[in-house]
Formats: C-alpha cells, structure tokens, sequence
C-alpha cells in the first residue's frame, strides 16, 4: 500500500482529498497529533494529521483527521478496525466534506444504502452484484409499486457495516447497467433526527460562543470552532470534555 503513497494511483496523479481523509473520533483528552500519527502511519504514507483543540481553552475536544497521500491507505485503516489509541477504541470512519449534499447525515453511520434511478431494466442481483465491489451485501432491495409491480424509482442496499456505505456515498454517481443511480446514506426518522439533532446541538455551541462562520460565512456547522480543517464539519456528534 505504502508503496503507492507519493502519486496516490499508479497513474502519478494525487487522489482527492475526500478520498484520502478520514475523521477519528472518541480520542481521549491526552491524544495528541504524535500519537496519532505513530498510530495510522503504520497504513502508508500521510500529509496531515491533526487532533481538533477548543481555540480557547486548547483542550482536545475528542476528534480529529487524519489524511494518506493515498486513498489504498484508507482502505486498508479501515480494513484493520477496531483502532485502539491511548488504549481507547477509536471511531474512524471516512471524511465528508462539509458543503457536500445532505451535509445533515454526514454525522451518522449507517449500513443501509438509498439507491436512486432506478429502471425497470435494473435487478435487486444486478445490485447485489455491483455493490459487492465494496462489501458484504446482506440484502438488496428495489421498491416496487403495488399497483403496476414496477419500480418505483429507488431502493436500498444494506452492507454488513458501515464503510461500505460511506464509500459509495463518496463516490455519489454509480453506471449500474448502463443507467446513472444516485446514492446517499438510507437513514431511518430515527437516524435522520439524530443527525439533524447533532446539527442543532454544534449550530448552538457556535453561537453561544460568539464564533463566526466556517468559510462562506455564518451558518456553516456551528462555526469555526466546530469546523475541520479545509472546510470539514465535525462528524460522529464528538464535542468537548467536560
């Protein structure tokens, strides 16, 4: 893996960054940017890592990011949980840029896949087929209409765990059979409320504070205080120590 690490792909370009980032949450408070570091960079090469601090009291507020030079990287840090650090298990997942579409989810995991753009052409075995490239399917499923037996538009996958997911959420754009799908996390009221809620929670903690907005101004996931680096929102729901 490491060996791809300068140029990112065989082909010497670099990867983006969305595809060579991921969040750590659930540090302890003593975590530090070293620690990090000699943790993750037994997967490949990295370009940056950073445990977010409070910019007032400089404390650790729980989580932090962690970029490869190569996204074979990511994928082998995320083929070898559970991260144990400072003795603490970790929660690693791949990062979501903060001005992505439904930014609102980004913040919660979840097995289940929403598959939109969906023909009458396309099979619930064409789709387990497919997504199988990024893990374990336990089940696919395309919504039918109950009057005509056709599709509806859409249906969903549900993996094994959560990293599948998230893979092909970053991707956003599958060609299954020759036809465009669209995918985003299948979230439950539940899931979907706790995300919102956890947006809520971060947007609050940024006003009471007094902090500006992320880049593009106020509003944007609580506020400085609350934003990764290069325009990363928190992820995971992680916020100070008490």
């Amino acid at each position: 893996m490491a060996d791809e690490g300068h140029n990112g792909n065989a082909g010497g370009e670099v990867e983006p960054e969305n595809f060579r980032k991921i969040f750590v949450g659930g540090l302890t408070g003593n975590t530090t940017d070293e620690v990090m570091r000699e943790f993750y960079q037994q997967f490949g090469e990295l370009t940056d890592i950073i445990v977010m601090r409070d910019p007032n009291t400089k404390r650790s507020r729980g989580f932090g990011f962690v970029t490869f030079a190569a996204k074979a990287n990511v994928d082998a840090a995320m083929a070898a949980r559970p991260h144990v650090i400072d003795g603490k298990t970790v929660d690693p997942k791949r990062a979501v840029p903060r001005d992505d579409k439904n930014r609102n989810e980004s913040n919660v995991s979840t097995k289940r896949l929403y598959v939109s753009g969906v023909r009458e052409d396309h099979t619930e075995e064409m789709f387990t087929e497919y997504f199988s490239k990024y893990g374990t399917v336990v089940k696919a499923e395309i919504i039918l209409d109950k009057v005509t037996n056709k599709p509806r538009g859409f249906g969903f996958v549900t993996f094994d765990d959560y990293d599948p997911v998230d893979q092909c959420v970053l991707l956003r754009s599958h060609m299954i059979n020759g036809f465009r799908c669209d995918v985003k996390k299948g979230l439950s009221k539940e899931e979907m409320n706790k995300a919102q809620s956890n947006r809520d929670r971060m947007d609050r903690m940024g006003r009471s504070r007094g902090d500006a907005g992320g880049r593009g101004g106020p509003g944007g996931w609580g506020g400085a205080a609350s934003q990764g680096r290069g325009g990363w929102g928190q992820q995971g729901g992680y916020g100070e120590f008490s």
